[in-house]
């Protein structure tokens, strides 16, 4: 699952250029027996089955043992039951040397190597998947695109949505060529080459767009900054 998207585009060229090295570990490497199970049901009863802890604390102490970076890395959790992943956090994650990130899968994983090995759990959104692939190559992708010299130019990430460069807002609307397309036209403040009112606009469209459709990235700002 995680071999083609991360081969390809910007986390694919990120790793070609040796910016980051990511590996991927089968959990199933590590279970005991022949049948390579790492799921059991859980005690108490109840739906689905449960990863086991022996497989995944081993697994992760295979990591820890080959880390490079001289200290433990920092152990994550992909689980509906974490804190949401914001860009903020996304940001505050590029800057650790090394992450491992735990794909949960079943009903969950056993409790105790949550609290005995996991730094923290994050979610993607109040929603169930069936793994915590998708979510685990989600986060690796905003967290990359985020390591110095990944994008390239060093303002590239600089007024995307949610980025203290765009005051946290939303990012507004943007245009290419041409400048009349199917009878919609560009915006003249965009063609005028004034970059003061260029800026201006771009900050009253971010304003309203967030306004619209995520005000509740407005409760901090003072009073008469959203109208």
């Amino acid at each position: 699952m995680f071999e083609g998207p991360f081969r390809t585009s910007i986390v694919g060229r990120a790793i070609k250029s040796g910016l980051l090295e990511i590996d991927l570990v089968q959990l199933r490497e590590f279970a005991t027996d022949d049948r390579k199970t790492v799921d059991e049901a859980p005690f108490g009863g109840g739906p689905g089955m449960v990863l086991k802890p022996g497989p995944l604390f081993d697994a992760v102490d295979s990591i820890v043992g080959d880390s490079t970076a001289g200290n433990k890395p920092h152990v994550i959790l992909m689980s509906a039951q974490g804190v949401p992943l914001t860009h903020r956090h996304a940001q505050q994650l590029s800057q650790k040397d090394e992450l491992v990130l735990v794909c949960g899968h079943y009903e969950g994983v056993d409790e105790r190597f949550i609290q005995l090995c996991v730094d923290e759990e994050i979610s993607i959104g109040d929603f169930v998947m069936t793994g915590g692939e998708i979510p685990a190559m989600a986060l690796a992708d905003a967290v990359v695109r985020l390591i110095p010299g990944v994008l390239g130019g060093e303002d590239s990430a600089k007024y995307d949505s949610f980025t203290s460069g765009s005051d946290a807002l939303l990012e507004g609307p943007v245009y290419t060529r041409p400048s009349n397309y199917r009878g919609m036209k560009v915006p003249e403040v965009l063609l005028s080459g004034d970059h003061s009112k260029i800026n201006a606009w771009k900050r009253r469209q971010a304003l309203r767009r967030t306004e619209t459709r995520r005000p509740d990235l407005l409760k901090d700002w003072p009073p008469g900054e959203s109208s």
